[in-house]
């Protein structure tokens, strides 16, 4: 005898899941972190932080209690990338050349615009189902969880650190990375550790608007086709 269905969820039991409510905890961390950014860095520091690694844990509940949602997937994307992208419009501001914060931020949300696009498109019910891909850093990439929190981590501490670092609104970001690199403390070791994930993070990035931007193209063509 097959099992019958369990009852259908409302619509604000799904709002109150304990990782949506995480989310909501992430929004009001970031929030108050970068109300503080300017005043107080240390505090901004620690929030910002909390917030990010929060993502893990939301992670873990959904799966741990079992509720995994779409809502869910979509309120933490758009969290990192909210997140992410206010800190890199803040170095933009404190560093010259700001263009390059901003080329970033611009790569960011245009790679995972794509993606989530694409997976849209492809009938996946995640973005970072990617095991048909042919590129073996990208598939690496999402495919290892290790890797891609040292990856992802790696980014939120190198921002963070080039904000701590900051002085005023005319430092150079070469001078900076080059000055603390020849020291030997906490912070330069955190630099170098860091820089090699970030790096890989932009080449990912590069790899996931290409592909995805693959998947669209194939999609209208496909479409013109069948007319």
């Amino acid at each position: 005898m097959a099992k019958k269905p369990g009852p259908r969820p409302s619509k604000l039991s799904v709002y109150l899941y304990i990782p949506n409510i995480i989310g909501y905890i992430r929004v009001l961390l970031n929030c108050t972190a970068f109300y503080l950014c300017f005043s107080n860095k240390i505090l901004f520091s620690i929030l910002y932080f909390f917030s990010f690694v929060c993502d893990a844990v939301d992670g873990w509940a959904a799966r741990k209690f079992n509720q995994v949602s779409t809502f869910g997937a979509v309120l933490d994307m758009v969290t990192d990338r909210i997140s992410t992208a206010c800190l890199l419009v803040v170095l933009s501001q404190v560093y010259r050349p700001g263009l390059i914060f901003l080329s970033l931020l611009a790569l960011d949300i245009a790679s995972h615009w794509l993606q989530m696009y694409s997976t849209f498109l492809l009938g996946k019910a995640s973005h970072k189902d990617v095991k048909d891909s042919t590129n073996w850093l990208f598939k690496a990439y999402y495919g290892n969880r290790m890797f891609m929190a040292y990856c992802c981590v790696s980014c939120e501490v190198l921002y963070l650190i080039l904000f701590y670092l900051a002085g005023n609104q005319t430092e150079k970001l070469v001078d900076i990375l080059t000055i603390n690199l020849q020291k030997m403390s906490i912070i330069s070791f955190l630099i170098a550790t860091s820089v090699f994930g970030w790096a890989i993070k932009q080449v990912i990035n590069i790899i996931q608007m290409k592909t995805a931007a693959d998947v669209c193209v194939l999609h209208d063509i496909d479409k013109k086709h069948k007319q």
